[in-house]
């Protein structure tokens, strides 16, 4: 009896072990059954029972063949896994063969499975080459205009004050293109280095789409834009991150003022069944073809480059909003014909309770 004792102290001590581990930790035995999984594992393999294959829980060929074949092998084995969904992840798997020792000596008792989480390292470089690339890119056009206005206040222009205060004017506003773009690209990685990571908190979604309407008011009214906001009285909140949706709907509504303006109005509509809150965002401008709709999102993509400079565009605000909507595990859906305006709706899953 107290070798039993003893032995229902140590499989207490090794679960509290396994438990406090912050990487995914799986044990299979001999047999191929999981004799144990920590919480992070659990929640990277919702299928996963103690007790049942490894193969009903973990659907990864390369890592079940693995685990077939530590058991013959001294040394750990790297594998690396891939998760495509609800957002991509990298996993490195280190699996070795864990012995044990018995009356008749060593003899093998399983195998263990620990998942390095290679995500944030993986988009951290990603990071770097994109926003080198993406700010090359971007910048030689303004950077190129400002060096030519340079060289001919330098120059033809120097005794020209009315030449000289248009000039400057235009280098202020080339100035404060690449301040708005440089900004949007750095907001633009670091929610694309977190998008693998959803928020928790609880935000009322009604205070942060009033709190942006209001601040974007006077700017739609300097345009002639009105904007018409209806939310539910019932509040609707979500898992997320205020700052993060306070930019999603100032991104949404600050471009149907600016492409929609010739439909004088902007409708902002916030509802939710107790499932999902949508907030929908429409315009009664020119409209989007159809040919268009699928690469909004995408990085510097533009229907009118020209009229997007213009009204101070980095075409990078969709995309922005696409990646905190991923992050918050939600979608997002665009409705255009030309002529008939354009409808963004965002989808987010409600707060449970």
């Amino acid at each position: 009896m107290p070798r039993l004792d003893e032995l229902h102290r140590r499989l207490a001590a090794l679960q509290g072990l396994i438990a406090t581990v912050p990487d995914p930790l799986i044990l299979v035995g001999h047999d191929g059954l999981v004799r144990e999984a920590n919480p992070a594992a659990q929640t990277l393999f919702p299928t996963l029972r103690i007790g049942h294959p490894l193969s009903l829980g973990v659907r990864a060929p390369d890592i079940l063949e693995a685990v077939e074949k530590a058991p013959a092998g001294d040394h750990p084995v790297h594998v690396e896994y891939r998760e495509r969904t609800p957002t991509a992840r990298a996993f490195d798997v280190r699996i070795c063969s864990l012995p044990r020792v018995s009356d008749g000596g060593e003899e093998d008792a399983g195998v263990s499975l620990v998942f390095r989480d290679l995500t944030a390292a993986r988009r951290l470089e990603q990071m770097r080459v994109d926003f080198v690339a993406n700010v090359s890119h971007e910048l030689r056009t303004p950077l190129a205009s400002l060096v030519g206005f340079i060289e001919t206040l330098e120059g033809p222009a120097r005794e020209d004050a009315a030449a000289r205060e248009r000039f400057l004017a235009i280098m202020r506003a080339q100035a404060w293109r690449m301040t708005r773009l440089i900004d949007d690209l750095l907001s633009l990685s670091r929610i694309e280095l977190r998008e693998h990571i959803a928020p928790e908190a609880p935000v009322e979604l009604q205070g942060v789409v009033s709190q942006m309407v209001d601040t974007l008011r006077p700017m739609a009214a300097e345009r002639g834009v009105t904007i018409a906001l209806a939310m539910p009285d019932a509040a609707l909140t979500v898992r997320g991150d205020r700052d993060e949706l306070l930019r999603v709907v100032e991104n949404l509504v600050e471009n149907a003022v600016k492409y929609g303006e010739s439909g004088g109005r902007v409708e902002v509509i916030l509802e939710g069944d107790g499932k999902e809150a949508v907030l929908a965002v429409r315009d009664h401008g020119p409209g989007i073809a159809h040919e268009h709709l699928p690469r909004l999102t995408e990085r510097f993509y533009r229907v009118d480059a020209t009229q997007s400079r213009e009204k101070g565009g980095t075409g990078l605000g969709l995309a922005i909003v696409k990646h905190i909507v991923n992050r918050h595990r939600g979608r997002l859906a665009i409705e255009s014909e030309p002529g008939r305006g354009a409808t963004f709706r965002v989808i987010l899953p409600a707060a449970e309770g």
